[in-house]
């Protein structure tokens, strides 16, 4: 006889799962965002897991890294190189959609998703290949009002700080306006070894809003030597880092309030503060600092330092990070855009949108055991079968409950009491519900909990 072959199974690293109680919070987070996003007026919508990879390039970035591609397993005569692929973020995804339905959809545009997006990077702490975003935006024709970039912070401090398991966690959300660095660079005038001097060319411009971008995964130090060295591979010569230093410095405090920055801009003499790119930066940001007042104390600071890598980015920009574990990254980001949708369609569509990284905060705590694991079941109520010629009353009851709005689960078998009162125990089922046994007798109920176990009608009754 052959031998049956087995296939140990073992996890693809990278792609979590979760047993049943961790998933049942995964779903309490959804159901808790999906409320809040949807309290703002914003809709769900839902964009295939794979995109043309000629709208995936149309980003313009350097993705190809990042991408999975489809293809069969089995080609055949004639099949074409890959042209699907699954997408690595729902900012394309949400931008060709938009194109696409450009004429069916009413403007402002609010939408929200929560869906899963794919990465081809090193699995690590934090980093799957496979993981959840959930994304809030706003896309408008030709002008989008400011106090959207204001009400993005707000919804997700109200997210974040009401997530199960997020009580003793302390988030700050930190905000900039990339026009105000822009701003600044627009106003230097580099010396050359020659004497003359030169405008920082836009590649220039861009490298050294990369390097400004890991200024706190860096550190001063090491930023202001790139920056440096990028100066000099640029032929303007050595001491480019020390004209961005006056910026590099306003980047190393983090203010409570506009008042707070406007002053600190006045005092640094190095600063242009006239230019107009820079003077319209910080108006933007005063403003959305003023609309997140009634935020508490501490919860959104002004941080020049947030500038955000990504060239779509064209104004206010958001990271939300842990106040006692700043090393562990972002774990809510956006800014906004003044037209993401131009590759896909003739049209001047601005925006504004910012994204939990679900997965990404999800396991965190889980790992860190703060998440309320529990229930390994939905069932509100185990309903217990006394017998077999019995079934058809404990199933009428549960019908009736399960009408009134409970889970009810009816065990499988008629087995022993004390089996069906474990089973029950396992899967931390609150309560324990018992037709009657013979005629004529009561139905009862046992909270699990309290061990108080009294009669009740499935017509009426109610949690203890």
């Amino acid at each position: 006889m052959n031998e049956k072959r087995i296939h140990k199974p073992r996890p693809v690293s990278g792609f979590p799962e979760w047993l049943p109680e961790v998933r049942m919070v995964e779903l309490a987070w959804f159901d808790h965002i999906r409320r809040i996003f949807e309290s703002y007026g914003f809709c769900n919508i839902e964009t295939p897991s794979v995109e043309e990879l000629d709208v995936l390039h149309a980003k313009g970035e350097d993705v190809d890294k990042e991408i999975y591609v489809i293809e069969r397993l089995h080609k055949e005569d004639g099949d074409k190189e890959a042209r699907l692929a699954l997408h690595f973020d729902q900012t394309v995804p949400l931008a060709r959609y938009t194109a696409q339905h450009f004429n069916e959809l009413t403007f402002p545009f609010k939408r929200y998703q929560m869906q899963r997006v794919w990465r081809g990077e090193r699995p690590q702490a934090g980093r799957f290949r496979e993981f959840y975003q959930c994304d809030i935006d706003v896309i408008a024709v030709d002008n989008l009002p400011l106090h959207f970039d204001a009400e993005m912070p707000a919804i997700m401090w109200e997210v974040l700080s009401s997530l199960p398991g997020m009580g003793g966690e302390k988030i700050q959300i930190r905000i900039s306006n990339r026009k105000i660095l822009m701003g600044f660079l627009e106003g230097l005038a580099i010396p050359r070894p020659d004497g003359t001097t030169i405008p920082l060319s836009a590649d220039l411009k861009a490298e050294i809003v990369r390097d400004i971008d890991k200024l706190e995964k860096l550190g001063k130090k090491t930023v202001l030597q790139r920056i440096d060295g990028t100066g000099s591979r640029a032929g303007i010569g050595f001491g480019l880092d020390g004209i961005i230093l006056p910026f590099i410095e306003l980047c190393e405090t983090a203010y409570r309030s506009a008042d707070e920055l406007e002053i600190a801009l006045t005092n640094s003499r190095d600063i242009n503060t006239g230019n107009s790119t820079l003077k319209e930066g910080i108006e933007e940001l005063s403003f959305v600092m003023d609309q997140l007042k009634h935020l508490p104390g501490g919860a959104v600071v002004a941080d020049l330092s947030i500038v955000r890598g990504l060239d779509y980015y064209t104004g206010t920009v958001y990271e939300t990070v842990f106040t006692g574990d700043p090393g562990y990254g972002s774990i809510c980001s956006g800014g906004r855009y003044d037209d993401l949708a131009g590759s896909y369609i003739n049209k001047h569509l601005p925006g504004v949108g910012i994204s939990i990284g679900f997965s990404r905060l999800f396991d965190r705590l889980r790992q860190q055991g703060k998440l309320p694991v529990g229930a390994k079941s939905p069932a509100d109520i185990l309903m217990v079968l006394p017998a077999d010629d019995r079934r058809a009353e404990a199933s009428e009851t549960a019908r009736i409950l399960r009408e009134r709005g409970f889970n009810v689960e009816l065990y499988h078998s008629a087995a022993k009491i004390k089996k069906q009162m474990e089973y029950a125990g396992k899967k931390s089922i609150p309560y324990v519900w018992f037709p009657p046994f013979e005629d004529g007798q009561p139905h009862e109920v046992k909270n699990m909990q309290t061990g108080e176990q009294q009669k009740a009608d499935a017509q009426t009754w109610r949690r203890s």
